[in-house]
């Protein structure tokens, strides 16, 4: 899997693309990467994940720990998805009504402002 970061840190709202599997692997990777992005206070985050095939239950966690860290912190982290496979698994753990999801950035990126 691979994170990249689109813009510099001081970027509001930040973009994170995500490409390749999320799963028990690689699901440390992007939850250090976002550990670093808050620590260098980026509060608002769009996480793209159109480039994800697969997502399991441990990268689904990843994302709601983060979720709940960025929200403490008075940011807000929303979801680029556009994979049907992808967003069956937020609807069948009802974690469709936790996050913001979107199936384009330029929409995120509008939610957020």
């Amino acid at each position: 899997m691979q994170v990249s970061v689109l813009g510099s840190p001081e970027t509001d709202p930040l973009v994170l693309n995500v490409q390749g599997d999320l799963d028990a692997t690689t699901s440390p990777v992007l939850r250090a990467e976002l550990a670093r992005l808050m620590a260098a206070r980026n509060a608002r985050v769009v996480l793209d994940l159109r480039g994800v095939p697969f997502l399991d239950s441990t990268g689904l966690g990843v994302l709601v720990g983060r979720l709940r860290s960025i929200r403490l912190a008075g940011g807000d982290l929303v979801l680029v998805i556009d994979n049907e496979r992808v967003l069956r698994n937020f609807a069948i753990t009802g974690l469709n009504k936790v996050f913001q999801i979107f199936s384009s950035r330029d929409e995120a990126l509008t939610t957020l402002g």
